[in-house]
């Protein structure tokens, strides 16, 4: 019997703790949910199955952080100023969210309690996320949670959405140093990080903005130009674009040569508002500065190309004591011929085909004769700064500079046929130079012999006067000795 009482005691102290426990249930009713936030930004923590008329209390730890009854009473968490309670729906939204702000938050109505984990993350960039091009961004990405810390995986991707593998750094629980590649100004834009855990499970998103100060130009661009034309060379910045809100500087300089003294031909500076402003330098280069440009544009017109204005000329830009520049080369293209002229029959003219320059290896200068065959064609050889050609008969050529099989430039030079009277006049005038040259030859040897029969009548005569005096000489003194 005593056994049967132990047995029957057993079984209603099980059925009470099942009682008690279904009880407990509705006053309870418990709920654990992750959340995820990210620093400086603003969460909303959901308060699920709360009825609209009645108040909630949410809670950090024990701390009070907002109550919602008749009316708002504030909390000492560290968050309650950066915090409220929607009036509808009972959710906490708490902003300009903290790092140390993650843990767990409960909401308390009567009976029912909702408890959350805040997963905080903190992403930040170096240099405040604005950037020349070729720099590399840092970005450090730490994270917090009343949790043990998962091991994340971390994927990148730019402006364009394509995907950047970042170089880690370093790597602790709590932190991870990532360094991604040289930036082009056209990375400029919202990129985003994208963070992976398994356990707990976190699929978020972190986007952030990559500021790159810079040219639309390449680093190096080849302009081409002719003797006497006009050529405007322009530097497009994307300040504009990417929304720059600091002031910068910059110059604008020429030299022709790797060697030779550079020049500065300009001064510019963009105020913070985008305001731009030049002013134009002394220097041996005759330029003017366009009235009217392209929005955020350093421009340089030369109205009359000289061979001497081929050279560098390159577009630097300074912020916060760091900078940039493009560059642009400019090659100058002339043809001649020698000698100049109408062609006269059965003369022969060579054309010369010239840059300012040495060309790179991918291009060439290409002389070819206008409806002519395959052998009216002169190609210059690598690295030459001219083409000949030798031409015997009237007609068009035209010298091309080629790059990568694409015409960059072309000049022609017409090769016009002399009348038949200058023929005559040629022809008169190279009879008559030859027949005053014989004429003149002529009467050189003529006073030659003149001058040389001269001369040695000069020699008998002297001969003759001394001998006369010599014989006088001695006929006085044979008389004298008589």
């Amino acid at each position: 019997m005593e056994t049967l009482g132990t047995v029957v005691g057993s079984v209603l102290a099980v059925l009470a703790v099942l009682v008690l426990h279904l009880g407990l249930v509705p006053v309870m009713a418990q709920q654990n949910e992750l959340q995820v936030g990210v620093a400086g930004q603003t969460v909303t923590l959901s308060c699920r199955g709360i009825p609209h008329d009645t108040g909630v209390t949410w809670r950090y730890y024990r701390l009070v952080v907002r109550q919602f009854k008749s009316n708002h009473l504030r909390g000492k968490a560290t968050m309650t100023d950066r915090s409220e309670i929607s009036s509808t729906s009972k959710h906490l939204k708490v902003w300009d969210l903290k790092l140390s702000d993650a843990g767990i938050y409960t909401c308390d109505s009567g009976s029912r309690t909702v408890s959350i984990s805040l997963h905080v993350f903190q992403l930040t960039i170096s240099l405040d996320g604005h950037f020349l091009p070729k720099e590399v961004p840092e970005l450090i990405l730490m994270q917090n949670s009343s949790h043990p810390l998962p091991h994340l995986s971390i994927t990148l991707f730019d402006s364009n959405n394509h995907t950047v593998t970042p170089q880690l750094q370093n790597k602790t629980p709590q932190k991870y140093i990532l360094m991604l590649k040289q930036l082009k100004a056209t990375d400029n834009g919202t990129w985003t990080c994208h963070v992976h855990s398994d356990s707990p499970l976190i699929d978020h998103n972190i986007t952030f903005d990559v500021k790159v100060l810079g040219f639309q130009n390449p680093d190096l661009e080849r302009k081409y130009a002719a003797v006497d034309s006009t050529v405007t060379l322009s530097w497009r910045l994307n300040f504009q674009k990417v929304k720059w809100q600091e002031g910068f500087t910059g110059q604008l300089s020429w030299k022709q040569k790797e060697s030779a003294t550079a020049h500065e031909l300009l001064d510019f500076n963009i105020t913070a508002r985008g305001e731009q402003h030049e002013t134009k330098k002394s220097s041996p280069l005759r330029f003017e500065i366009p009235e009217s440009k392209p929005q955020s544009a350093i421009e340089v017109k030369i109205p009359k190309v000289h061979f001497s204005h081929s050279g560098q000329y390159w577009c630097r830009l300074a912020y916060s004591r760091r900078y940039t520049q493009s560059q642009i080369e400019l090659l100058v293209m002339k043809v001649s011929a020698d000698p100049a002229g109408p062609l006269p029959s059965r003369a022969e003219v060579t054309l010369t085909c010239q840059v300012s320059s040495p060309l790179p290896p991918n291009a060439h200068l290409l002389w070819e004769r206008v409806n002519g065959t395959q052998v009216d064609v002169k190609k210059s050889k690598q690295h030459e700064v001219k083409v000949e050609v030798n031409v015997s008969a009237a007609g068009l050529w035209n010298c091309h500079l080629m790059e990568d099989n694409e015409r960059k430039i072309s000049l022609h030079y017409l090769v016009e046929e002399a009348p038949v009277w200058i023929s005559y006049m040629a022809i008169g005038a190279s009879v008559g130079g030859s027949i005053l040259v014989f004429g003149l030859a002529c009467l050189c040897i003529i006073n030659g012999i003149s001058w040389q029969r001269r001369r040695q009548r000069a020699k008998r005569m002297a001969r003759a006067r001394q001998y006369l005096l010599e014989n006088k000489t001695c006929q006085c003194q044979h008389q004298l000795n008589k």
